[in-house]
């Protein structure tokens, strides 16, 4: 929950516009400032406080305890031009509710926190379980010392500006390990603990079991994925307590699909109880790995640890037609989280800075799509967590289809929208796209020609709003007029047409012409042509295609 504390009506506006935008979020503190701040403080996991910085601190000073229990605190301004991270930056997520606040209320974020204003990724928030001397590691990556990145499994971190050696170092280990002078370690989510039990057992057993098995292991109990059980144990009160006391979800499996994983201690037991020769071993391995732990027992549970592998995440991210404006937050969270970005050479220079220190970038040239799907998935299948390039939408004629293509299911792939060169490109004519619209790309360098022409021939007898992608190039100026004239069988010579070139960017450029007036010269590989229906008009030199046809109605009365 998120405390409001205001104490003037300037304040109180801009307190009553965030509990508006986030009902479910905030909670409004009334009455004398100082008490609403101590009530919230105890009460809240974040601050949002509507006063000065001076004031907050004098206010919030007493009560800190320890920053990573301690919550996030944002100030701002009595003009509501900033939105000051006070305390709290990374462990109250401070810094984050800045950046929500002010693009809430169209101020502008300042975010103090060393890491954070240099675009390092904070080692306290990549959301792992964190041990050893952050502030030092940090202070070191800071200052470009040299810093080492021993990771025992690989795991799909952000871009960190590591060396292959350094005075410190960063661990990456689920091993029970302490952390060395000048040393982080992150605890990655890579054990899955199977466990079964008898009706009843007590979870002070349960747990005792599998803090044995971990110790005994040399393994670290931070890095517990999920806990993992039959169907017919999801209800059992000693491992649903056992999984909330580790703070780690109860993942179960039905008996059918547990009796077909093969293990090396099967028992009659559980088959007669519960339908599956192994509920401890079967339910680890279930979703692969390494058994590090075969079934242990106590009196009335069983467990056994599995190491899964680590899966490697590829984001297919579209970046929009080419204005910074708009690529979406997403679109930029996803390049931030990268550690490999992979793209066509001109795609990367668009976004070079909002990468973070540290991203491997592996960019080629043109006509190299399948080369680079190829390569973004052998990353991902490394284990490190990819971003793959394009421009418009992934998904529109761009890299998110040969990449999925070319995927399996052993990396986690996301899709990020982006704005389409059509719909870029609709928005600067009017509204060209009011009705049903298709999209045809006249390249055919993967698509035969007749294919093209069956395809444009089907949206000119449905009377269909079409986009031409791909419209003309040096070698392929005849397809262009082919199209327009297939069109000009069942539209009028007076329908209008949209030109548009370099959509959103510096040089863009755009015109409304008809389809007898257009010329083909005109128009190269970085125009978008969009030609209207037989409902679509020029309205005070906007092309609009109506939701409806009560236009041609009216006109035929």
């Amino acid at each position: 929950m998120i405390g409001l504390i205001s104490a003037t009506a300037a304040g109180a506006a801009a307190r009553d516009r965030l509990a508006a935008a986030w009902p479910e979020r905030t909670r409004v503190y009334e009455g004398p400032v100082g008490d609403a701040v101590r009530a919230a403080f105890g009460e809240c996991e974040q601050l949002v406080c509507f006063l000065a910085t001076g004031a907050v601190v004098r206010l919030v000073a007493p009560l800190l305890g320890d920053k990573a229990s301690d919550p996030g605190v944002v100030c701002v301004d009595e003009g509501g031009r900033f939105a000051v991270s006070l305390v709290g930056g990374h462990g109250g997520g401070a810094n984050e509710l800045a950046r929500e606040v002010g693009e809430l209320l169209g101020a502008e974020p300042v975010v103090t926190t060393a890491t954070d204003s240099v675009g390092l990724a904070g080692l306290d928030t990549l959301g792992l379980p964190v041990e050893g001397d952050v502030a030092a590691v940090s202070r070191a990556l800071l200052d470009g010392e040299p810093v080492a990145l021993r990771a025992e499994s690989a795991w799909p971190l952000p871009a960190l500006p590591v060396a292959a050696d350094g005075s410190y170092t960063i661990h990456v280990t689920d091993r029970a390990v302490q952390p060395a002078a000048r040393e982080v370690v992150l605890r990655p989510p890579s054990l899955v603990v199977g466990v079964g039990a008898s009706r009843g057992a007590p979870a002070d057993e349960v747990l005792a079991l599998i803090e044995g098995a971990l110790r005994e292991a040399g393994l670290s109990p931070r890095s517990i994925a999920e806990l993992a059980t039959v169907d017919a144990k999801a209800g059992e009160p000693g491992i649903v307590a056992a999984a909330e006391h580790l703070g780690v979800p109860l993942i179960t499996h039905s008996a059918e699909r547990l009796a077909a994983v093969a293990v090396p201690n099967p028992s009659d037991a559980p088959l007669a109880a519960v339908g599956t020769p192994s509920v401890a071993e079967a339910s680890a391995l279930i979703s692969g790995g390494e058994l590090l732990v075969p079934k242990r027992k106590s009196a009335m549970a069983t467990c056994a640890v599995v190491r899964r592998p680590a899966r490697g995440r590829l984001a297919v991210v579209g970046l929009g037609p080419g204005a910074r404006d708009l690529l979406t937050p997403r679109a930029e969270a996803e390049l931030r989280r990268a550690s490999v970005l992979v793209g066509l050479d001109q795609y990367v220079d668009q976004i070079r800075d909002l990468l973070r220190p540290g991203t491997r970038i592996l960019q080629s040239g043109l006509g190299a799509e399948e080369e680079r799907a190829r390569t973004a998935v052998a990353e991902a299948r490394k284990g490190h967590a990819v971003a793959l390039i394009g421009s418009g939408d992934a998904g529109v004629y761009a890299m998110a289809s040969p990449a999925l293509a070319e995927a399996s299911d052993d990396i986690d792939v996301v899709g990020v929208p982006g704005v389409t060169a059509a719909l870029a490109a609709g928005a600067i004519l009017g509204a060209p796209l009011g009705h049903d619209h298709v999209s045809i790309s006249l390249s055919d360098l993967h698509t035969p020609w007749e294919v093209i022409e069956r395809r444009v021939r089907a949206a000119a007898e449905a009377d269909i709003v079409v986009t031409f992608y791909n419209p003309r190039s040096r070698g392929r100026d005849w397809q262009l007029p082919k199209a327009l004239a297939i069109l000009a069988e069942h539209r009028a010579p007076t329908t209008p047409v949209g030109v548009v070139r370099n959509a959103s960017r510096p040089d863009e450029s755009s015109r409304l012409t008809t389809l007898a007036a257009l010329d083909p010269a005109t128009v190269d590989m970085m125009t978008v042509v969009t030609v209207g229906n037989t409902a679509t008009r020029e309205i005070a030199g906007r092309m609009v295609t109506p939701r409806g046809y009560r236009w041609q109605q009216e006109e035929a009365r």
